[in-house]
């Protein structure tokens, strides 16, 4: 397993980070203990939840794979073993604290206490906000249009956090679906108040979406706040398992086909059967290759990986030992030239 920095701390985490967003959904609970003790004895060390999960999110399943986690936890006494993260949902839902999901006061505080309360630890490792407040383009909206809306001071939404970190509630934070301008709102804020300062941006990065390339991506670099890929393999599109509109039972498409619209653009069929075609070419994994592509970028933390079986996740981790050669890399680039970030 490769291993790099968060931010700028001392915490070496995985390169694959353990997502787990289908527990409690797609998978039975059983089923995340096998894939938690596989990942970590295979030194995946980094894991990534939300109290929001499962996903697609639904009021009955609210909070339950942080409780699998949790259950976890209690299990095995392998909590200091695992860099865990978790995220507080921003405004969205009505049945999370009444709608009223600002990162300040009450609403964080319980956000956070209950889970602490669902993952049966005192502490997470990194506390990141799932989206931001204000009204941004995210989850592939394009065509933005300014419209403002009632949301916290970047300055207090950090001095809220800085309280829990304090407590030792919180050892690190970091943001999630955010843009260049929040994150470098942040960042600066940080320098100048002597608030907590984030540590990674979780944003999706693929074959399919390579946005974050764009300004993200200078601003990891330089400013030590890395990225966490999620949908590296696109919702399942990179993995070639729906070429030819295959929707296999059980997968995501077969089981929530109206939820899963991100990834089915206009382009997305055409440039993943490229992409097929140079891992035909040149005898590799789709999924290993999608997976590494992503794990080699310079701007990139970890690449966040959801398996709903073993065999899945077995490959998945397998990927960092993947060599891409020069001539891979630049056919999938040539791909991108013909269909520039199909799904953003």
């Amino acid at each position: 397993m490769n291993y790099k920095k968060l931010g700028n701390t001392d915490l070496d985490v995985s390169t694959i980070c353990l997502g787990t967003m289908t527990w409690g959904e797609q998978n039975t609970q059983d089923e995340a203990f096998e894939q938690m003790d596989f990942a970590l004895s295979n030194g995946v060390n980094f894991w990534d939840t939300a109290e929001l999960y499962a996903v697609p999110p639904r009021k009955e399943t609210y909070g339950d794979t942080e409780e699998i986690i949790g259950n976890w936890f209690e299990k095995t006494k392998k909590r200091k073993e695992v860099i865990l993260a978790t995220k507080v949902a921003g405004p969205a839902r009505d049945y999370l604290r009444n709608g009223e999901n600002s990162f300040t006061g009450p609403n964080l505080e319980s956000a956070l206490n209950n889970s602490l309360k669902r993952l049966k630890t005192d502490y997470i490792d990194l506390y990141q906000l799932h989206w931001p407040e204000r009204n941004v383009n995210n989850f592939g909206r394009l065509g933005y249009v300014h419209k403002e809306n009632e949301w916290n001071k970047f300055e207090d939404v950090l001095g809220e956090l800085d309280k829990y970190i304090k407590a030792g509630k919180i050892r690190y934070v970091g943001l999630s679906n955010e843009t260049p301008w929040g994150a470098l709102n942040y960042l600066q804020l940080s320098k100048d108040k002597n608030l907590p300062r984030m540590m990674s941006i979780q944003n999706p990065y693929s074959l399919l979406n390579r946005s974050y390339e764009v300004g993200l991506a200078e601003v990891s670099i330089r400013e030590k706040i890395g990225c966490l890929a999620y949908s590296p393999l696109a919702s399942g599109y990179l993995t070639g398992k729906y070429r030819n509109k295959n929707f296999p039972k059980g997968s995501r498409m077969e089981r929530d086909f109206d939820f899963w619209t991100r990834y089915r653009k206009p382009n997305t069929e055409a440039a993943v059967e490229l992409y097929f075609k140079i891992c035909e070419k040149h005898n590799l994994n789709m999924t290993q290759m999608s997976i590494k592509f992503c794990e080699i970028q310079e701007f990139m933390t970890s690449v966040i990986i959801g398996a709903t079986t073993m065999e899945q996740l077995k490959s998945d981790i397998e990927s960092v030992n993947v060599n891409l050669s020069n001539d891979v890399i630049e056919e999938i680039n040539q791909v991108q030239t013909i269909y520039p970030n199909p799904c953003p």
